[in-house]
């Protein structure tokens, strides 16, 4: 089984494909990690236990006799606030009495198959065949209850964490702070941390440093997890690369404000807390009410970031993203938004149609400008009415003219803002986020809907109900532009203020919920100003979204590499779009281009009218080689051979059973008489595997010695070598 208890030494076991988890229950009901790394043969590994180090400023507990023990020394899995751990605290309440003092003692706990799903909260899935659960039950004196959660995945090294907290009082409580989990490192590693960083355009950059003494936390504020930070951090230890050294990930289920903090301590220790952000956050809790964390997936690799990057991968394949969209191959599309931007009519749309259907393509998306009166982006969102001056006959026409040339429909939608000129903010001003006797923050000319608020929530249903309802749409792009600011709501009383960040996410995750099953066979794309609120989350509901809204095949190098360190190919949209790139004015190859945007979910930005005729008969090719092989990609392992930190970048897919590869190389700068030979991964040593040219090779050969591609490529050129053993 992979949870054990040992009842005599009070020590739990949690045991993945090739990993333990080791913690018990001490002296004094304490909950005291001991070992998280490469699986072990034995639990009873007390000795990792941390006595000694703490000064005559440390209290020591009142509740265990040994004088060397301390709460401030100790490794703790749900450490509290105010009772002598000084670090950083998992869970923090403000009791009756007005004070914060908090602890978490044992009192019980349950060990059973399978995994339930956290109410009201996307989380990853199993049945009782592929994974056991532990619920471990705490107390504190107030009365306040913790179920501290774990599930273990029996094929995979991972393991999910998520807490819930419990008034067992009959006063009411306020949760300050619940954070989904605690990992406290037993010995002194030196970690580095590897997170992802970046703004709008440049998401998910990679950044690998040291930890140093102190607090180190990664966080956003601003009402979603976003395009600064991704809620995904890395622990690594010094030396550890792409397929050797131990990596520690943890990516945190949940779309809005988070954070995920590291402490280093005087002793060089180093405590991980994950969770949302209290910065802001408060949680009122009356009698006998719960409230539910977000769960953390935590990934252990002894085989380097590649080794953590492709057990995830599988994983959220397996556990989190749905089925439906797994088991059937996605939509070639193509988006008007860089052909047309606003300035389209059906004609035109019709036009393009017609030439994407005889390239291969499935699908004609129409981005923003199709509602309201909505020509610029001055107004109309929340006005979820057809322009029939642009679109006479609206949708149902719409769908029916391009239907005869192969095409389904798709919609861009921005269900989560109001223009500050359109009809619902003029009926409906106090429906979006505001605080009274404040002025309101405006972006992009447009206000954020209070999704706290079930009447707001029902209105966002219903209209895209009737659009959807209105014709044969298959496939909706869903946008969140702006952050949320004057954080209050109208309907919330004083002491639930600070309920809004999480109320509001929970309504997004109803809304988007009712509408999957209102229209269960509709493809959903996320979005979020490009590749904001890209997290599991997310993912768990839409199965592939925007990864950014640079388009640049070069700055998407970096792109793709960050995001490919969480998550995998069959979640991220990449496009080709036109040369010179509209976001960065970079001139790029064509052929480079396409290589770039089939490392995820292909498809094109741009006017197929506006080809080359050379341009069209490699459309034509590039579309149906990329429908031949995208299981590839979106079902392959994923091996990062050359990071884009220089003058060249590469990758390769490899399907599981190895009688595939797909394997990308691109020069990003120009130098003189460039020598390259790149070594491959993931092949099978003693298969022959035939490229397109004929050209035979041993999986060895290609592994050790490598690919020979020293020539004269320019700047952005590429090479694609699709690879099939014999």
């Amino acid at each position: 089984m992979p949870i054990t208890f040992h009842s005599e030494k009070k020590i739990f076991k949690l045991d993945t494909s090739t990993s333990s988890y080791i913690f018990k229950i001490g002296e004094g009901g304490y909950v005291m990690g001991l070992y998280w790394g490469e699986k072990l043969d034995e639990a009873d590994v007390d000795y990792l236990t941390v006595r000694e180090g703490h000064d005559s400023n440390v209290p020591l507990s009142a509740s265990v006799p040994d004088w060397r023990f301390s709460p401030d020394t100790m490794q703790a899995e749900y450490p509290a606030y105010g009772t002598g751990d000084f670090r950083l605290p998992a869970v923090m309440i403000k009791n009756a009495a007005g004070n914060c003092v908090t602890d978490c003692r044992y009192g019980g706990h349950r060990i059973s198959r399978g995994k339930k799903p956290i109410p009201g909260i996307p989380s990853t899935y199993a049945s009782d065949d592929e994974a056991e659960t532990l619920e471990l039950f705490c107390r504190d004196v107030t009365g306040a209850e913790f179920t501290l959660v774990y599930t273990v995945f029996e094929d995979f090294p991972v393991m999910t964490r998520h807490a819930v907290v419990k008034n067992g009082s009959d006063t009411p409580i306020w949760v300050e702070k619940a954070a989904s989990m605690c990992v406290d490192f037993t010995h002194p590693a030196g970690f580095e941390l590897l997170h992802l960083w970046g703004c709008w355009a440049r998401e998910r950059r990679v950044e690998r440093r040291p930890l140093g003494h102190g607090i180190t936390k990664i966080s956003s504020g601003r009402g979603a997890s976003g395009h600064y930070h991704n809620p995904f951090a890395a622990l690594v230890l010094p030396g550890t690369d792409e397929e050797h050294g131990d990596a520690y990930g943890f990516n945190l289920v949940y779309s809005g404000n988070f954070a995920i903090e590291a402490e280093v301590d005087a002793f060089g220790l180093t405590r991980v807390v994950c969770g949302i952000n209290e910065d802001g956050f408060s949680w009122k809790l009356a009698p006998g009410e719960k409230f539910y964390t977000p769960e953390v997936v935590m990934t252990y690799s002894n085989s380097g970031l590649g080794g953590m990057s492709r057990a995830q991968h599988r994983f959220y394949r397996r556990h989190l993203l749905e089925k439906k969209w797994l088991a059937s191959p996605r939509p070639v599309v193509v988006n008007n938004w860089e052909a047309t931007y606003f300035d389209f009519d059906a004609d035109k749309l019709v036009d393009i149609a017609r030439d994407a259907g005889a390239l291969g393509f499935d699908m004609l998306v129409v981005d923003d400008g199709w509602f309201g009166k909505r020509n610029d982006d001055s107004c109309s969102l929340g006005d979820w009415v057809v322009n029939e001056e642009k679109l006479p006959g609206g949708m149902g026409k719409l769908a029916e003219r391009i239907g005869e040339f192969g095409m389904g429909l798709g919609l861009w939608f921005e269900p989560e803002m109001a223009s500050r000129d359109s009809d619902l903010y003029r009926a409906h001003p106090d429906w979006c986020i505001h605080t009274e006797g404040r002025d309101m923050s405006i972006a992009r000319r447009q206000y954020v809907l209070d999704l706290s608020r079930e009447d707001v929530c029902d209105y966002i249903v219903d209209a895209l109900t009737s659009v959807l309802s209105s014709a044969d749409i298959k496939y909706v792009k869903w946008d969140f532009n702006r952050k949320l600011t004057e954080y209050s709501s109208a309907v919330l009383p004083a002491d639930r203020q600070g309920e809004l960040f999480h109320r509001y996410i929970l309504g997004l995750y109803s809304v988007v919920g009712r509408i999957k099953e209102r229209f269960p066979d509709v493809l959903l794309e996320g979005c979020a100003s490009g590749g904001g609120r890209y997290d599991p989350a997310m993912l768990a509901l839409f199965p592939q979204y925007w990864t950014s809204d640079d388009t640049d095949p070069i700055e998407r190098l970096y792109i793709q590499y960050g995001t490919s360190m969480a998550y995998p190919a069959c979640t991220m949209s990449c496009h080709v779009s036109a040369s010179p790139n509209h976001q960065t004015g970079r001139k790029t190859p064509f052929s480079t281009r396409c290589d770039v945007a089939a490392a995820g979910v292909f498809g094109y930005e741009l006017d197929p009218r506006a080809l080359s005729e050379r341009e069209r008969e490699e459309t034509k090719r590039r579309v149906a080689e990329y429908k031949a092989r995208r299981h590839i990609v979106t079902d392959g392992d994923l091996y990062r051979l050359i990071p884009p930190d220089g003058d060249e970048c590469a990758w390769m897919y490899v399907t599981k059973d190895k009688s595939e590869a797909l394997f990308t190389y691109v020069r990003i700068k120009t130098m003189i008489a460039p020598v390259a030979f790149v070594r491959l991964r993931g092949l099978d040593p003693d298969r022959t595997y035939v490229d397109g040219d004929g050209r035979r090779y041993l999986g060895s050969t290609l592994m050790r010695a490598g690919l020979n591609l020293t020539g004269g490529r320019r700047d952005a050129e590429s090479v694609t070598v699709y690879f099939k053993a014999e």
